[in-house]
């Protein structure tokens, strides 16, 4: 196993810079997830620490090593892709066993390697088989195989399941989440997918476009508290809603906002830096939304529903907010299109976002950084 550590990386093409600064320390043994929108650079930045890469400015070590220079067939490192890229005319075990031949393993090691490998995948009784002969899971295991029977120190996944039905996803996400605890090596996964990130990681660190990190933490860090409005617009599902919005009054404790409509809503953040007048957004999470709650109350039409079984989701217009707002409702609501809601606002689940985008801190924030 081994730490990753890369100091003010940068990767550029040309004139375009596509990963600024990247500043990350990887722990070893840990999962972490890049995720990020599409072209924020979470897939170059997984080539970069594999070697497929080179780097244009700053340093990337792998345990105490700074392999900069060093290929990728040195660096202790093992990547699987989004595709299987198995070889049709092979067997699973000779696909397995491959990379071995090729570094003159003797017979013995490869058949223990690769028997142990498929153990551990659930594959042992169809290593006798072709890859046409498998489910798309059974052929991610194998690629998954190809890489374990190298005893990397670290593992690479560049979107390894956004090829399967949703049912496999699931089901694989699983069988990743038992991988890291039977191997306990250091992973890096990179996904577009929030529900692998969240509940994968460890750690998740979360890309801007422009290649910027935009914050690491823990799932539920970077859930409850986002550091800034991108994070707080990016980070779940549904994604939070944000309003526009004018401090009338503020404090070290709270601050009061005036919305588009008029309506003035009180946040338990720490405002203390803000003034009345100043634009801000605020943040209110779908399930935050309290139907016929007393404190912070709007009123608005609702113009689309999806009920899901277990919740609803009820969509609606709110003046000044150029996207549908969504809350998240009991599954048994009965809830209507045209229908108008009457929600509460929990003061002390609001976010507050000042004008840069930088989120005041939360009420419980605060609680915690007096307590120690």
């Amino acid at each position: 196993m081994a730490e990753v550590r890369l100091s003010n990386v940068q990767k550029s093409f040309g004139e375009m810079r596509v990963l600024h600064d990247i500043n990350l320390e990887i722990r070893d043994g840990e999962f972490i997830v890049f995720v990020g929108p599409s072209g924020c650079g979470k897939s170059t930045l997984l080539r970069v620490i594999a070697g497929l890469e080179d780097i244009t400015g700053g340093e990337l070590r792998i345990g105490s090593q700074l392999v900069n220079d060093i290929p990728p067939s040195e660096r202790g490192i093992a990547m699987v892709f989004q595709s299987y890229a198995l070889y049709p005319h092979m067997t699973l075990f000779d696909n397995m066993a491959f990379g071995l031949k090729l570094a003159h393993m003797s017979k013995a090691e490869i058949d223990t390697a690769v028997h142990d490998a498929a153990k551990v995948l659930n594959i042992d009784h169809l290593l006798d088989r072709k890859p046409k002969a498998l489910s798309g899971g059974q052929r991610q295991r194998v690629a998954i195989g190809r890489a374990i029977v190298r005893k990397p120190s670290v593992f690479l996944f560049d979107e390894p399941l956004s090829n399967l039905d949703a049912a496999l996803r699931v089901r694989m996400r699983y069988e990743f989440a038992e991988l890291h605890r039977n191997l306990g090596t250091t992973m890096i996964y990179v996904t577009h997918d929030q529900v692998e990130a969240m509940t994968l990681a460890d750690r998740i660190v979360v890309l801007s476009t422009g290649g910027r990190i935009e914050q690491v933490g823990t799932p539920l860090q970077v859930y409850e508290y986002p550091e800034n409005s991108f994070v707080a617009g990016f980070i779940g599902s549904p994604k939070m809603n944000l309003m526009a919005a004018e401090i009338v009054q503020a404090s070290p404790h709270d601050a009061r906002l005036r919305l588009n409509s008029g309506i003035v809503i009180r946040a338990e953040v720490d405002a203390g830096a803000a003034r009345a007048g100043d634009q801000v957004t605020l943040g209110i999470r779908p399930e935050h939304f309290k139907l016929d709650a007393p404190d912070n109350v709007i009123e608005a039409p609702v113009t689309y529903v999806e009920s899901l079984g277990s919740t609803t989701h009820a969509y609606f217009a709110y003046p000044g907010v150029e996207e549908a707002m969504t809350c998240e409702l009991d599954g048994q609501s009965e809830v209507r299109s045209g229908d108008v809601l009457r929600f509460g606002i929990p003061a002390s689940s609001c976010h507050v976002f000042d004008r840069s985008g930088r989120a005041m801190r939360r009420h419980y924030q605060m609680t915690r950084r007096q307590a120690a």
